[in-house]
């Protein structure tokens, strides 16, 4: 589709349900024979009629497509996808293109058990080994942030010392922690090198993910999941870094939108509340926070004055999850 094509195309406005066991899971339905795209997997959804909302068309789809009722459910990520034409095999038209907009919810609990209603198949799968396929296009990219935790924690090293820190990030570890950022400015090159090791070491056996805050050469160095670059690094920024997850500190729209424009894997949104760290910074609100996320899309954490039992409030607000410096290594 041409640059014109795009600017004049009817957009396809659709609510797509990610229904999320306890264990992680999401169920994914195939398409059924006769539809465009047959074969193909997808979250299950459809299209948002007019004067109606995304969270209506959600509870409608559901209950239409699997019988059963959403009674939790959060929204999540906003993505537009431009479908080309599909030809069958004998090269006859099997679907037009079209631009479509996906408004995702994230869905923790329901009334009645799934069932294909529409003579499609459904799976449960783990987001991190998909074993069906193929997926939908538009689709497929969501599986990333799927990976991402709901709890993100920064260590906290210079205020703790190292015996307590590693004592509260085992603790923190047997109790779920999936994904760590290290940030400690005070370090020298040698003593980071050493304080990452340790920490990797000690997440790897429960396959949390490790993010190094800055520094893309070390955490390619260290074999890390991922690097959290600062908003200046941000907007220096060509093109995401390769091999690497990559998320980036954001305080407003122009560096959400860049974060979005490089296709990063998620962007962290602050200050939320007033933090003790930066006492200066005037701080967004849950309010505000909304609005600069309302339609991203990216997974976006929340960060600043956060505790363990905003990450409810955070997700209402459209958060992919929470940030932490402090509260998570304080829980006893």
């Amino acid at each position: 589709m041409g640059a014109a094509d795009q600017a004049t195309a009817v957009i396809t406005e659709a609510a797509v349900g990610v229904i999320q066991a306890p264990d992680g899971s999401v169920l994914l339905g195939q398409r059924p024979a006769g539809k465009p795209w047959s074969g193909y997997w997808e979250f299950p959804g459809g299209k948002i009629e007019a004067g109606e909302s995304a969270a209506h068309a959600l509870v409608r789809e559901l209950q239409e497509e699997l019988g059963i009722i959403p009674t939790q459910y959060y929204p999540w990520l906003t993505r537009t996808y431009d479908y080309e034409a599909k030809y069958n095999a004998r090269g006859e038209l099997e679907s037009r293109a079209k631009t479509v907009r996906l408004h995702f919810f994230i869905i923790t609990e329901w009334s009645g058990e799934p069932a294909g209603l529409e003579q499609q198949a459904l799976s449960w799968q783990n987001p991190q080994s998909v074993s069906v396929g193929p997926m939908l296009p538009a689709n497929a990219p969501i599986l990333t942030g799927l990976c991402l935790p709901a709890v993100y924690a920064i260590t906290d090293l210079h205020e703790t010392g190292e015996d307590l820190f590693f004592a509260r990030l085992n603790t923190a570890l047997t109790r779920g922690l999936k994904m760590i950022q290290i940030r400690e400015k005070q370090l020298s090159s040698e003593a980071l090198l050493q304080f990452s090791r340790k920490v990797i070491a000690a997440a790897a056996p429960y396959s949390a993910k490790v993010f190094i805050n800055a520094d893309v050469d070390l955490a390619q160095r260290l074999n890390a999941a991922g690097v959290h670059l600062s908003s200046s690094q941000l907007m220096a920024l060509q093109s995401k870094p390769q091999g690497l997850l990559s998320g980036a500190s954001c305080h407003n729209e122009k560096e959400l939108a860049q974060a979005a424009r490089l296709g990063l894997d998620y962007a962290m949104l602050s200050p939320v509340q007033p933090t003790r760290s930066h006492p200066q910074a005037s701080a967004l609100g849950w309010s505000r926070f909304a609005e600069l996320i309302e339609g991203y899309a990216l997974p976006v954490f929340a960060l600043g004055g956060m505790q363990v039992d905003d990450l409810h409030i955070a997700r209402t607000h459209g958060a992919h999850g929470i940030a932490l410096q402090r509260a998570i290594w304080n829980r006893q």
